[in-house]
């Protein structure tokens, strides 16, 4: 990234002031509730793909996916920018001199690839009216909770997640930012039906990705040979994406994305909040997400 454009970033974070806001009782960055008319108005096009996740649920991973499938495993077009420039997240409303993701969107060319946390409510109705593509990634709520919370830590556009137990508490009241993961899940779940909707588990992409990524290309309409899938499965493991500086946001300052805190693409495994619930909390999350296990 240009040394001058670092600076700016660095120094609009000097100045910046975070707060949360709400818009329908979900909890949002002030800065994106600020301009909530020129998100929810934004105008998707009929051929735009939308990828829709809970935070860390695995998006960057789809993005990456997705893109690749596109440019028809095209290594050389799929390192052309980093991930946030060349996939807008459309809500996000960073510190200037960064760009938003509406004014990136709007400058793109189509096909456009575009990336949500948004609930399917707040979802800009013009994606359900043109009837878009979307990929929704869908993760077990525990590692959910755990990937968040370290995110949170590392990220300094979102508030500071405060101790392990004062998070456990939040995230299961849905007092965390993009709102609770349930309703989230469940609200997109019930959407397949109605909509042209893809929905993928990430402990499945895990399982057999070969098997998740033809499930991605036949839903995009795209026939690529075995010798393709396996370089985008190769490209998209998580090692060659830790390993990728358009796809582990190290072209970010330490301002806005502190790694040394927590890496962007911490561990990419399924299980690991076995290392941090106490018996106590993975009772209490039971009970809570009890019903929640007839999605999958």
């Amino acid at each position: 990234m240009d040394p001058a454009v670092t600076e700016e970033m660095v120094k609009g974070m000097e100045n910046f002031q975070f707060t949360m806001g709400h818009i329908e009782g979900v909890s949002l960055p002030s800065t994106l509730c600020d301009v909530w008319d020129s998100i929810c108005n934004f105008q998707a096009r009929e051929d735009d793909i939308l990828i829709a996740t809970y935070p860390k649920a695995g998006t960057t991973w789809m993005q990456e996916i997705v893109d690749l499938i596109l440019q028809e495993g095209d290594v050389q077009k799929s390192m052309r920018a980093p991930i946030f420039i060349k996939v807008p997240f459309i809500e996000i409303v960073p510190p200037k001199p960064m760009p938003s993701g509406v004014e990136l969107a709007q400058k793109m060319a189509s096909p456009r690839i575009l990336k949500t946390h948004f609930p399917i409510n707040l979802v800009p109705p013009s994606f359900l009216e043109k009837k878009v593509k979307v990929v929704y990634v869908a993760r077990n709520a525990k590692d959910c909770m755990v990937s968040y919370y370290y995110f949170q830590k590392m990220n300094k556009i979102l508030p500071d997640p405060g101790t392990w137990d004062s998070y456990f508490s939040a995230f299961l009241a849905g007092d965390v930012p993009w709102g609770s993961w349930f309703d989230h899940v469940i609200g997109w779940w019930k959407a397949v039906d109605k909509h042209q909707i893809l929905f993928i588990f990430y402990e499945d992409m895990i399982k057999d990705p070969m098997h998740e990524i033809r499930k991605v290309m036949k839903f995009l309409g795209k026939d690529l040979s075995d010798e393709v899938l396996e370089n985008i499965k190769y490209r998209t493991s998580f090692q060659a994406m830790k390993e990728n500086p358009m796809s582990n946001y190290t072209t970010l300052p330490k301002a806005i994305f502190d790694q040394t805190i927590s890496p962007f693409m911490r561990k990419g495994t399924v299980g690991d909040w076995k290392t941090h619930f106490s018996v106590a909390q993975n009772i209490i999350f039971d009970e809570e997400y009890k019903w929640v296990k007839v999605l999958h």
